[in-house]
C-alpha cells in the first residue's frame, strides 16, 4: 500500500505585493522621519534669557534663508565678554533686533537639539523674544544711567557739612607735629 507522496500546491505568490513594498519602504520611513521633525521642532530642551549687546545680525544660507546673530555678554566692566551665537526664525523679531541693535538687550530662546541640518538654523538657540534694556547694574544697588534715564539730580536742600569720622584701623594717623 504504498501511496503517492502528497502533491504540493503551487502558491500564486511569489514573493510580496508591491503595495505591501512601497508602504514599508517608502511611507513606513517618511511617516517616522515627518514625526521625528514634529517632536524636535515643538520640543525644548532648555528655555532662557541671555542680556549683552547684539553685535552681528545677518540673514544667510544658500537655500533656507535664516537670521543668524551674535552678542557680546559682559560680566563685568574691563573683562573680555563671552560671545553668544543665536538663531532667528520669526521675521518680527527680526525686525525688533534690528531696532534695538546697538542698546543692551535681553534676549529670550529656546534651545533645540536633534535638528540633523542646519537649514533650520547654525545653532541650536533660538531667539523668540527681545527686550530693550534700559540700565546697565554694574553690582548689585550700583546702576549707571543711560540717556533715556536722566541722572538723579541733587536735593533741593543742602545737607549739613559732613562729620569728621571716628579713627579706625584704616584711617592714617595725622603727621607729628614739630
Amino acid at each position: 500500500m504504498n501511496s503517492p507522496p502528497p502533491v504540493q500546491k503551487s502558491s500564486a505568490r511569489r514573493g510580496p505585493s508591491r503595495l505591501k513594498l512601497f508602504f514599508w519602504l517608502v511611507l513606513v520611513p517618511l511617516a517616522l522621519a515627518a514625526g521625528y521633525f514634529a517632536v524636535v521642532i515643538n520640543w525644548n530642551y532648555s528655555s532662557g534669557e541671555n542680556a549683552g549687546w547684539v553685535q552681528k545680525f545677518t540673514k544667510r544660507g544658500w537655500l533656507c534663508k535664516t537670521w543668524e546673530g551674535e552678542m557680546a555678554m559682559v560680566t563685568m566692566p574691563g573683562s573680555t565678554p563671552e560671545k553668544f551665537h543665536f538663531t532667528v526664525w520669526d521675521d518680527r523679531v527680526a525686525e525688533q533686533i534690528n531696532r534695538v541693535m546697538g542698546k543692551r538687550v535681553t534676549l529670550h530662546y529656546d534651545q533645540k537639539v536633534g535638528l540633523p541640518t542646519t537649514c533650520f538654523g547654525e545653532t541650536r538657540h533660538f531667539v523668540t523674544g527681545v527686550t530693550a534694556v534700559d540700565e546697565i547694574p554694574l553690582a548689585p544697588g550700583i546702576v549707571v544711567p543711560t540717556p533715556s534715564q536722566p541722572a538723579q539730580q541733587a536735593p533741593a536742600n543742602p545737607s549739613p557739612a559732613p562729620v569728621a569720622s571716628p579713627p579706625s584701623e584704616y584711617t592714617l594717623p595725622a603727621p607729628p607735629s614739630k
